[in-house]
């Protein structure tokens, strides 16, 4: 148990049963009236973001959540598989759980996985990657007053929009948030 005071940005709360990490949190103190903390909450497991209110000095029960860096190993067909780099015990998490990451993980790349309770919340990627563009058409200069885009096709399967000067082979940096091309390497 803590107190709304001690919220940070990263904590995981239990409320009613559900898990949710706070996003953004600030302290008010109005000239009238008690204080309280406004938060910004996300749904651990359904990416869910709500707005709540709390009086300050409230007690809320927080959650403690294994976040650990692990190794992807393989997709063995129905789960992707981890392991843990100190102990070397190795986790199946199914696709649902892994979700968009997939896009951009290759194997023996690190990542962050979150645990509570031996159930596997989520898994995190660090915030860009390196990949190789498998297939790229040829970019054609045309009449334009900015520069365009074109799709190329990554080494996990992924698609990004790429500068019409990146050619098939090349490697890139990806922003896993959002799938954006950030540079070449």
């Amino acid at each position: 148990m803590a107190t709304t005071n001690d919220l940070k940005n990263g904590i995981v709360l239990n409320l009613d049963g559900q898990l949710w990490s706070v996003v953004n949190f600030q302290h008010v103190k109005p000239g009238k009236g008690g204080a309280f903390v406004r938060t910004t909450l996300k749904n651990v497991l359904s990416g869910k973001v709500v707005d709540k209110t709390f009086n300050a000095g409230t007690k809320v029960e927080t959650a403690n959540v294994d976040r650990r860096t692990m190794t992807y190993l393989y997709n063995d067909g129905t789960d992707y598989v981890f392991m843990d780099g100190d102990t070397f015990d190795q986790v199946s998490v199914p696709p649902q759980t892994v979700g968009d990451a997939a896009k951009f993980m290759l194997e023996n790349s690190e990542v962050q996985v979150a645990q509570h309770e031996g159930e596997t919340l989520y898994v995190e990627l660090p915030a860009s990657v390196e990949l190789i563009i498998e297939h790229t058409d040829p970019g054609v200069q045309g009449d334009r007053s900015t520069g365009g885009t074109k799709p190329a096709q990554l080494e996990t399967g992924a698609e990004v929009q790429v500068p019409l000067f990146v050619n098939k082979g090349e490697k890139i940096k990806v922003d896993t948030r959002d799938g954006r091309y950030l540079g070449r390497v």
